[in-house]
């Protein structure tokens, strides 16, 4: 089978909808590539389409007119993207194996099968099978990986930079959080012994150096108790309390405080779904495993999606029966399996893994730490962003305290700076941020992967953001195709005029 459009739009992520919509109303032929089995991506996974937008009159277009009607229950969500998207050719189950590339242009992209498993893991690239092939004049990566931009051949960055790479102090390792007089080793007080099962080895680069983790990934879930609803969250294979350890002496140190034992599981509620309790030492997700996803095959993420499920199942099944646990909360959780009827189709896991970051593009222009903190001003706006640097950890390491040279346990990289309003007032990103060099590809625009620092792109990586930068890229890849020019050759006062015909905010000082 082979198609010829338009503009090709990968990831049916909420940016990606967004994206072909906003393209076939401009009057272009589409398609959308989703690897999975639905659209919506982390909108029909657990987060609320509203949610990461305290300032929902910064966000314009279609985020605010149409994704933000979208509702609160994932099924809402799920229904509304599906039927919104109707009339576009929808290619489900698919994710990109190769890119063919003429000069600076991307001339076609090769498609492989990739049908998740019954709970949403995805395919491993070792099972898939190749498929589609796809020819476009514009493609739109809006995937939360990153994977058509990477097999383009154009740069990108994954990991954290150093403070001095772009003069940002917040960049780089950062100070513990979260320190507990564990003995970390497997015998304690012997270092011979091994580090214990969740915990990495310290690297030992000072604050400030840059290194390869990424910040720490989660299942949004819902549990319940009702039994008409209830999935039994069952070990996994090859269960061994031992793997659980430092629960245990992290238990014994929170004693019988139900509240922090809920940090551990099921975690922080957040809105209706549970998510990662920053300010627990171990919550309801591996630490440290983020890193191999973000520029990994699809056999390692797998790998890394399944791992994911099977530490919340080791994790509840510790919980429920080890007696190290308190018996009120042993009982307590116990009681709980995940909610099927909120994810049905996946026995109760959300079919999306929390991708916070993966790849980011290295484009014309990188938003950075001045650029949340609003000290630029560039001129080709194309929307704005407005949280704060918003960093889940990204690791849990044996560490001894500054002060008294204790030996204990430390998350490291969590951060929430500025809170949910950043600076109090939205910041611009630029069409440069989502265009890539000349040289590495003409016909290629990123509004989800966009070029940012870890920093930048830990305040900018919101859903409504994603949403505003896909429809502005919608219109510029239309207008690239009119004009038969290169992306980065549009002509920028008609783009910004035509996403002001359509709504999209462009600059804060406009607004009330």
């Amino acid at each position: 089978m082979h198609a010829m459009v338009d503009v090709c739009v990968y990831g049916g992520t909420p940016a990606g909808c967004v994206a072909a919509m906003t393209a076939q109303q401009e009057g272009a032929s589409v398609v959308l590539i989703e690897p999975g089995r639905s659209l919506g991506g982390m909108l029909v996974a657990g987060i609320k389409p509203r949610q990461d937008c305290p300032l929902p009159a910064a966000a314009g277009g279609l985020t605010r007119d149409v994704v933000f009607g979208f509702g609160e229950h994932p099924h809402d969500v799920l229904r509304a993207f599906h039927e919104w998207t109707a009339g576009i050719d929808v290619y489900f189950e698919r994710r990109v194996r190769s890119v063919t590339r003429d000069g600076n242009r991307i001339t076609g992209i090769q498609l492989e099968t990739s049908t998740p498993d019954r709970w949403g893991v995805p395919l491993p690239a070792s099972e898939s099978t190749p498929d589609i092939d796809v020819q476009a004049d514009v493609f739109i990566d809006a995937s939360y990986e990153g994977d058509l931009m990477a097999l383009a051949g154009v740069a990108y960055r994954t990991g954290r930079e150093s403070r001095d790479d772009f003069g940002e102090d917040l960049a780089g390792v950062r100070p513990v959080t979260n320190w507990t007089p564990l003995d970390p080793y497997v015998s304690p007080g012997d270092s011979s012994s091994g580090l214990l099962p969740l915990l990495d080895p310290d690297h030992g680069l000072p604050l400030g150096a840059a290194d390869d983790y990424a910040q720490a990934y989660n299942f949004r879930f819902y549990v319940t108790t009702d039994p008409a609803a209830r999935r039994p969250i069952t070990p996994p294979d090859g269960y061994s309390p031992d793997d659980y350890e430092l629960v245990r002496r992290y238990i014994a140190q929170l004693g019988s405080d139900l509240d922090a034992l809920r940090g551990i599981f099921p975690g922080w509620l957040n809105s209706g779904e549970y998510n990662y309790q920053r300010a627990s030492l171990i919550t309801n997700a591996p630490l440290g495993v983020s890193r191999e996803y973000q520029d990994g095959d699809w056999d390692t993420r797998a790998r890394v999606w399944r791992q994911h499920i099977d530490y919340l199942r080791g994790l509840h099944h510790f919980l429920s029966t080890d007696p190290a646990v308190p018996a009120e909360f042993r009982a307590e959780t116990a009681a709980y399996g995940l909610d099927a009827s909120v994810f049905p189709d996946t026995d109760g896991w959300p079919p999306q893994l929390y991708v916070r970051v993966s790849r980011r593009l290295d484009g014309v222009y990188t938003v950075t730490q001045a650029d949340v903190a609003n000290l630029t001003d560039p001129a080709d706006s194309i929307g704005l962003a407005l949280f704060g640097v918003d960093v889940y950890p990204v690791r849990r390491i044996p560490r001894r305290d500054a002060t008294t040279g204790q030996l204990g346990v430390a998350t490291e990289g969590d951060m929430f700076i500025g809170g949910h309003l950043g600076t109090g007032r939205p910041y611009p990103v630029p069409y440069r941020a989502i265009t890539p060099k000349p040289d590495d590809c003409g016909n290629l625009l990123v509004p989800v992967c966009l070029s940012a620092t870890h920093i930048g792109y830990a305040a900018t990586r919101m859903e409504p953001v994603f949403c505003v930068l896909a429809e502005s890229a919608a219109v510029a890849a239309v207008q690239s195709v009119r004009a038969g020019t290169a992306v980065q050759d549009i002509d920028m006062s008609a783009l910004r005029d035509r996403l002001a015909e359509r709504g999209q905010v462009l600059a804060w000082e406009t607004r009330p």
